[in-house]
């Protein structure tokens, strides 16, 4: 019996692949799983070039959270919330108005304005005018 033995071949990289891969994990179009089997790259080596390259993430970082800013977030969110809620209430109630102004308006000319609106106007409205 004879064993085959078979080596693996040795694939170089262009450092132009390697930040074009980097970019891509970064905005998200691939994972680091994702792109190892697509170029068929071992995942530590693509993490290894994320190190190296990436403009987010470097080797030995620590992203600090305080508990004042997610305070502050969350309170300027609130906020945000309520502005939102004044001018939509004040949009229902210039909606409210209209609709009576076109109630009135209807009752005045003995027409359904609702109905006819985007209609010609009708003669008995030349006649009032």
């Amino acid at each position: 019996m004879s064993k085959k033995t078979s080596l693996k071949q040795l694939r170089i990289f262009s450092l132009d692949l390697k930040k074009y891969i980097v970019k891509q994990i970064e905005s998200g179009h691939f994972s680091v799983i994702q792109a190892s089997r697509e170029y068929e790259v071992a995942e530590q080596t693509i993490y290894n070039w994320l190190y190296k390259y990436s403009i987010n993430l470097k080797k030995g970082t620590r992203m600090v959270v305080e508990r004042d800013s997610v305070d502050k977030s969350i309170e300027q969110l609130k906020s945000h919330i309520k502005e939102l809620e004044g001018a939509l209430g004040r949009k229902s109630l210039q909606s409210d108005l209209y609709e009576k102004i076109i109630d009135l308006a209807s009752k005045e000319l003995k027409i359904d304005l609702k109905k006819s609106f985007g209609d010609q106007v009708s003669p008995n409205l030349d006649k009032n005018l």
